[in-house]
């Protein structure tokens, strides 16, 4: 077990006061039987009614709602967190599923179906020349070896490019650009492994930093395989997801899992500027 510190605080500020619409926060990880919260601070300003509740994907979001107006908008989370899970690779894969192609076992293929359609599907063609090197209809090959040789793909193909700006590239904006980000990597393996047929989604949340890792708020992909469940792969740094990944949000599409979102009135040019401070360390 080991316990990490997140400090995370994300500030917006105007030139003159604005009126802030309701916002939709996601800072609180998803807790489970490998990560425990055991202590958090939720600090906003201006003072917010803060509401709790799950979404569609069980992801915890702060429902955050303003009485007054105000020149900067600044939402300050720490937490601490206990991780239980050291081996990344602790899982065993259904027999059924060892080698692709497989079929999901029938239970599973109802709940599944959101998971594997595409989110880009004009973006067939290019992904299906893009992935031409790493696999070919009819041949048979470890499911594991395939999902890392994809993992790997995406790492070493892609210079990676830090963005602040919001949203993501579709999966051939990343391909004919040759540089993305976490976000942008994220989509892209997920894409892919749904071009496959295999049920992905995308996940975001924090990553204590290596010198060799990009990181601290981060976004990785989970791919369900039959006997192991979901399994993080993280293609900005080329290996699993493991005890140094926290997760905060899963959805189907990654504007699903922004970190902060929301609306505000004032005048067209009142917006100054954005500025966010992560830390992720070990306790």
């Amino acid at each position: 077990m080991k316990r990490i510190q997140i400090t995370h605080k994300t500030e917006y500020y105007y030139n003159t006061p604005v009126i802030f619409g309701a916002h939709r926060a996601l800072v609180r990880p998803r807790e489970g039987h490998d990560v425990h919260i055991e202590s958090s601070v939720l600090e906003i300003e201006p003072q917010a009614h803060v509401r709790w509740h799950r979404d569609i994907y069980g992801n915890s979001i702060a429902v955050l709602t303003f009485a007054k107006p105000g020149p900067k908008l600044s939402l300050f989370s720490s937490l601490v967190v206990a991780h239980y899970v050291e081996n990344p690779f602790d899982f065993i894969i259904d027999p059924n599923a060892l080698s692709y192609p497989f079929q999901y076992p029938a239970e599973e293929q109802a709940e599944l179906i959101p998971f594997r359609l595409s989110s880009y599907p004009r973006d067939g063609a290019v992904l299906r020349l893009w992935l031409s090197d790493l696999y070919s209809p009819g041949q048979l090959i470890n499911t594991l070896d395939l999902l890392k040789n994809l993992n790997t793909h995406v790492y070493k193909s892609f210079q990676y490019v830090p963005r602040e700006e919001p949203g993501v590239q579709s999966p051939a904006e990343t391909i004919a650009f040759g540089t993305g980000s976490c976000r942008d990597y994220a989509v892209l393996l997920m894409e892919a492994a749904r071009h496959w047929g295999f049920g992905a989604r995308f996940v975001t949340g924090y990553v204590q930093m290596n010198d060799d890792q990009h990181g601290a708020t981060h976004a990785w992909t989970e791919i369900y395989i039959p006997g192991a469940g979901w399994l993080g792969f993280d293609p900005t740094n080329n290996i699993f997801a493991g005890a140094e990944h926290v997760s905060i949000a899963v959805a189907r599409d990654a504007e699903r899992a922004s970190p902060l979102s929301g609306g505000w009135q004032g005048p067209v040019d009142a917006f100054d500027r954005m500025e966010v401070s992560v830390k992720v360390v070990p306790v």
